[in-house]
């Protein structure tokens, strides 16, 4: 009956370690992708676009509106006066004067006709000279009067074309600006895009390796209350696990154990193919000779190189030491010595080996 116990708990043992190693290796894999998806992160968040003032090259248009005062001008600034007019109606008053002269000169006539009849040629000769000099005035009242009426159009379509100008120049401007805007806008929302996904894929490998190493943890403390069951229940023979140990016999300390050191499970933790108990087991349970519970062998019997290296505050002595048998624990210990410690932190397992709470007292027990 032992020996199939001893078989059932091996089995459940390498399953357990079985379990361990391969969630060991899937969180590890999990891990260098969540590392590799980092990079890429910081790639990226690295090499983003510069963010952009859409409306920095934006110029003014002032320069486009000119001053238009230098096309205007008075047309009736250069009004003449219709002096011809005048000019003739003298040069032909003189003339008819000097005509009547001669003519009293010849006949012998009387000053008083003479008179008259110059008065009647100047008269008519007014005449004409008041209708030539209307005409003159109202001709170039009309041109004056063309001229402003031009000189208002001109100003007129200047200033059209100008406004079409800068309209047509800010039009340029903020379509530019929209542009370019909508391209940085679009570039952003794309690396957004991506970068959304490589931390969601990030948060998805932190997720699967933390899922692992509680799974690794789990196999672990299967196999370590595997262990620990099939210990108390004498399955690996040889007088109980603590005797077998002390000894170098039969049960976990022999060679060619299910546990021991040259071919077994835990083997390793003397350097044989067996698989060691891990590192985080230590540090969750002191070492590996806690067999998941919260005590700790600390037997004297069961140690050697043992060293006084402080007090606690309790007063109870912390030595550090050496697991003969090396399925207890590999490397250098701090602790205390079962026989030091009250009787209410301590237990006697069925071999007559002590083991102590240190939860109950004011010393840790760990690998240093």
């Amino acid at each position: 009956m032992p020996a199939i116990a001893a078989i059932g708990a091996a089995i459940k043992i390498g399953g357990a370690i079985f379990g361990a190693g391969r969630a060991k290796r899937e969180a590890r894999r999990q891990r260098k992708r969540a590392r590799a998806l980092n990079k890429k992160i910081n790639h990226l968040e690295a090499n983003r676009q510069d963010v952009i003032n859409p409306y920095d090259q934006v110029t003014s248009l002032a320069g486009m509106a000119t001053d238009l005062s230098s096309t205007m001008s008075n047309p009736m600034a250069n009004l003449s006066v219709a002096t011809k007019a005048a000019e003739m109606q003298i040069e032909q008053a003189d003339i008819s004067l000097a005509n009547t002269l001669d003519t009293l000169r010849a006949t012998g006539s009387g000053a008083g006709g003479a008179t008259a009849l110059a008065q009647a040629a100047l008269q008519s000769k007014k005449g004409v000279a008041a209708n030539i000099e209307g005409q003159e005035k109202a001709n170039e009242d009309k041109r004056a009067a063309g001229e402003e009426r031009l000189e208002q159009r001109v100003a007129a379509e200047k200033q059209r074309i100008q406004r079409i100008n800068i309209s047509e120049g800010a039009r340029e401007q903020q379509a530019f600006a929209q542009g370019r805007n909508i391209e940085f806008q679009t570039q952003e929302n794309r690396d957004n895009t991506k970068l959304n996904r490589l931390y969601g894929q990030q948060a998805q490998a932190q997720g699967a390796a933390a899922a692992a190493r509680s799974k690794e943890t789990s196999s672990i403390m299967g196999g370590i209350n595997a262990l620990g069951g099939a210990i108390s229940g004498g399955a690996f023979g040889g007088g109980g696990a603590a005797s077998a140990a002390a000894s170098g016999g039969g049960g976990l300390g022999s060679s060619n154990s299910l546990l021991g050191s040259g071919s077994g499970l835990l083997a390793g933790a003397q350097g044989g193919t067996g698989v060691s108990m891990p590192g985080s087991l230590t540090a969750n349970y002191g070492s590996t000779n806690t067999l998941g519970g919260q005590y700790s062998f600390s037997d004297k019997r069961l140690k050697n190189n043992i060293k006084l290296i402080s007090v606690s505050d309790s007063g109870l002595n912390i030595y550090s030491f050496n697991y003969k048998n090396k399925v207890y624990g590999k490397g250098k210990y701090q602790g205390v010595m079962s026989d030091e410690v009250p009787s209410s932190a301590k237990i006697k397992d069925n071999n007559g080996y002590y083991k102590v709470d240190y939860s109950k007292i004011d010393v840790e027990f760990k690998q240093i």
